[in-house]
């Protein structure tokens, strides 16, 4: 979705909640309306007032400045907007400021990106109703050493990083849980991202025995070391994590490479029905577009069960059906599935492994 566009998108989404009647359930919206995440906000509101409209339901659009004290506003501004669940919130900074008043009324937030453990923590001790529909910090590396103890223990297994706080992050994390099971890497190393060809690197991977790789980069690097490993005759399993997810340029990724990545739910069975239907009003799944959906799904879902009960507590334990697949949360207020999932570069595209091939 480009820029003109969403722009365009915004504005009569803005002037849909702005004219619309009070039906069925009323769901708070918030997301970027401007600045460098608007693309990211027109998915939110698209996706959310899809499934929002389809449900019956009333949309009420919040602007997310993401500014450090903004959260304070925009919760009375959902407050006096009588929203009975809020759904998006992109920023951190936000729900700082806004969950002490949305627990005071009793207006429980799905966030769908704000990652921060420490966020959760404090809304946990304090008592705040934050569910999150995306996965917490730390959720990719756990999967990521899931995987390597269970497939790797018994090769030689190197551990490359390129040198960005989140590739040194990651693979550290590798390298401790490694560690702490016994095992010790054949090799590690930093190596230089953006460089037109990795040939010393993966000679040295070939001197120092390592058959197994993981790489703490990005996908244009880990495609170069792909493709001069199979120049070199050198066999080398590469797995990268969820930076494996861009495009496929300017080298396009060798067949056989796998990442632990949170899968495109546009690919994924169980969104195909909605997938259609968004496509069908000019919609396209991308980005936050399905995420925001299946929030809506699950405000439109805990609150018609509710019944009296405090919505916080029918939003913990249940099992709610989305356009994404069923969700549940637990008593963390996290997702009970790891939402990363092995998968392996075929054909042009990223496909899930079954748990009898991962």
């Amino acid at each position: 979705m480009n820029i003109l566009r969403g722009i365009a998108a915004v504005s009569m989404l803005l002037m849909a909640a702005s004219a619309g009647h009070a039906a069925g359930v009323t769901i708070g919206v918030v997301a970027p309306q401007g600045g460098s995440l608007q693309q990211l906000g027109t998915q939110v509101f698209a996706g959310a007032n899809f499934q929002i409209t389809r449900d019956g339901n009333t949309f009420v659009a919040i602007n997310e400045s993401c500014e450090e004290n903004s959260g304070g506003a925009l919760a009375d501004q959902l407050i006096s907007a009588k929203v009975q669940i809020a759904i998006g919130f992109l920023c951190s900074e936000t729900l700082e400021g806004a969950l002490p008043k949305l627990k005071d009324a009793n207006i429980p937030a799905i966030t769908i990106s704000a990652r921060s453990r420490i966020l959760m923590e404090d809304s946990l001790k304090n008592g705040w109703p934050l569910f999150r529909l995306g996965p917490p910090d730390g959720a990719e590396a756990a999967k990521i050493i899931e995987v390597i103890l269970r497939d790797w223990a018994a090769a030689p297994i190197a551990l490359i990083e390129d040198g960005t706080i989140h590739g040194r992050e990651l693979t550290e994390a590798v390298r401790n849980a490694l560690e702490q099971n016994g095992l010790k890497p054949a090799f590690t190393d930093t190596y230089r991202p953006g460089q037109e060809q990795q040939i010393a690197l993966v000679r040295r991977l070939k001197r120092a025995g390592a058959t197994k790789v993981f790489v703490g980069g990005d996908r244009s690097d880990v495609a170069i070391i792909a493709r001069d490993a199979a120049a070199e005759k050198i066999p080398l399993d590469i797995l990268g994590g969820d930076a494996m997810r861009a495009a496929n340029q300017p080298l396009a990724l060798t067949d056989g490479v796998r990442a632990v990545a949170i899968p495109e739910y546009a690919n994924q069975p169980e969104a195909r029905d909605t997938v259609q239907a968004m496509r069908a009003e000019g919609i396209e799944p991308e980005g936050y577009v399905l995420p925001a959906a299946a929030a809506a799904a699950i405000a439109q879902q805990a609150v018609t069960a509710a019944n009296g009960k405090p919505l916080a507590d029918v939003l913990t334990g249940t099992n709610f059906m989305t356009p994404i697949g069923p969700v549940t949360f637990g008593a963390n207020h996290e997702l009970t599935d790891n939402p990363y999932r092995l998968q392996e570069w075929r054909n042009g595209t990223f496909q899930i492994l079954g748990t009898a091939s991962e």
